[in-house]
């Protein structure tokens, strides 16, 4: 078996470039994500017809191979030869690339995508905690007593990823920006020193080296660390660069976190928090403008955002969201109703096809989504195949939206799953919620499989001949 992700790999690399082009690699859930010295060496239409290669995304600054649920055993494959670490996909041997408004904006999303993918897995095993203490409380099930050791237990370790998030995307943000990851870890945790947290609490006047600190809580908070991480990458590098070898070990970090202090705790940290807080605000004033009509739209496209990389975007505003009130009544449940639309198409597209490759594929796909909450095999082996199944993708996405946004629904929970799971985001609220909540899935799911069945192929498609060879 490994020889086959082994061959693969293999194969990527050639059609990349090369080894020697290639000056970043990572992967998140599905995609390997290429970061490449010159991208007009890539032969796309080949990466495209790769057998293993669902489809291909150019986003973020990077050439993104989407390979599905098995992209972590190609990746360490690829790792190898390429001559990165497996474990953060980077290379030392970068090179300088001409500033644009583009490559800015892409170099903003690569950056949000890098540091905030890793940390995916941390906000599901805390969101498993907080779905327990929702359903097991007394506020439902009433199973457990909100004076009882395991429900206070259950809740605080549901809401430690949240609020160590400087210290846990310090790391991932280290290892993305090529930081010493240690670094990364010990600046979140300055950030979140008890003694820093008690001044902010008590608004103590602080200041770093005579210069005045707005002494806050960053607690919960995305942008200060990965901005503060970010700079720290440059100020680390000018170190190692003039120390010498012989005391470098010594006094290169030591000397980056004294320069980092005032420019992170005066500077970066209440700019980043008020950043933080002015997309929070933005997006519930939005909210705010378009009702319930904005669920259903971002539930419809959301899955185009993911196309085109952009949905990192509204993933760093859903977490701050959560971060600073708790639930979300917008974005949250769109996404939701997003992935149930995903798994609707699948449906349908498998009880529509008829020939017996074809239908195999769909029906794997179904079973991808429904419980690995993998989209990209169905937004590209179904979607972009056939084109027409796109109607269905945002037919159900939008129905499911509009019914929840009429009703009210809200995500009580943060449930980064995208598989059937999602649907748990719904718990924690009233009863009636969580109703209002499941028949909004079931709608989208129902309604993008019946449109994809019925409007997603052309009469005279070849999939739709039981005897035909449809090559893929």
């Amino acid at each position: 078996m490994s020889g086959k992700y082994e061959e693969l790999a293999g194969e990527i690399v050639s059609l990349v470039g090369g080894k020697t082009n290639v000056d970043h690699v990572l992967h998140c859930a599905t995609r390997l994500r290429f970061n490449l010295k010159d991208e007009s060496r890539a032969d796309e239409d080949g990466l495209k017809n790769l057998k293993g290669v669902l489809g291909l995304v150019k986003a973020g600054g990077q050439l993104q191979v989407v390979i599905g649920p098995d992209v972590d055993k190609v990746f360490d494959e690829v790792s190898k030869i390429v001559g990165t670490e497996p474990e953060s996909g980077e290379r030392t041997d970068t090179v300088k690339k001409k500033l644009t408004v583009k490559s800015f904006f892409m170099g903003i999303l690569d950056a949000l995508s890098g540091s905030l993918g890793p940390v995916i897995p941390v906000i599901t095993a805390c969101a498993f905690f907080k779905m327990l203490t929702s359903l097991l409380g007394p506020d439902m099930l009433g199973v457990l007593t909100a004076e009882s050791d395991l429900y206070t237990l259950l809740t605080f370790v549901g809401d430690a990823g949240f609020y160590f998030f400087p210290v846990i995307i310090g790391y991932t943000a280290a290892k993305k920006f090529n930081v010493m990851p240690v670094l990364g870890i010990l600046l979140g945790c300055i950030m979140m020193h008890p003694t820093f947290v008690g001044m902010a609490t008590e608004g103590t006047a602080f200041t770093v080296y005579g210069i005045p600190c707005m002494v806050q809580n960053y607690g919960s908070t995305i942008l200060p660390i990965i901005i503060s991480v970010w700079l720290m990458a440059y100020v680390e590098r000018f170190f190692n660069k003039i120390l010498p070898t012989s005391i470098r070990s010594v006094f290169a970090p030591a000397l980056t976190i004294a320069v980092m202090l005032p420019v992170t705790l005066c500077v970066v940290g209440p700019a980043g928090a008020f950043l933080g807080n002015y997309v929070v605000g933005g997006l519930l004033g939005l909210q705010n403008i378009i009702g319930f009509v904005g669920m259903a739209l971002i539930a419809a496209l959301y899955p185009l955002l993911v196309m085109t990389g952009m949905h990192m975007v509204l993933i760093t505003a859903l977490f701050q969201v959560f971060a600073t009130q708790g639930f979300d009544g917008f974005a949250g449940p769109a996404l939701t109703f997003a992935s149930f639309s995903v798994m609707g198409v699948c449906i349908g597209a498998m009880l529509r096809i008829k020939n017996r490759e074809q239908k195999a594929l769909a029906a794997e796909f179904a079973v991808t989504a429904i419980v690995a909450g993998t989209s990209e095999p169905c937004l590209y082996g179904i979607c972009t195949w056939y084109k027409k199944p796109f109607i269905g993708l945002l037919a159900g996405g939008f129905a499911g939206g509009l019914y929840a946004g009429l009703m009210g629904v809200i995500s009580a929970n943060l449930v980064p799953s995208t598989n059937f799971m999602s649907a748990l985001a719904f718990t924690g609220g009233t009863g009636a919620n969580l109703i209002h909540g499941l028949i909004g899935c079931i709608i989208a799911l129902v309604v993008a499989a019946v449109v994809t069945y019925l409007f997603g192929f052309s009469k005279d498609d070849p999939a739709l001949v039981k005897e035909a060879d449809v090559s893929r």
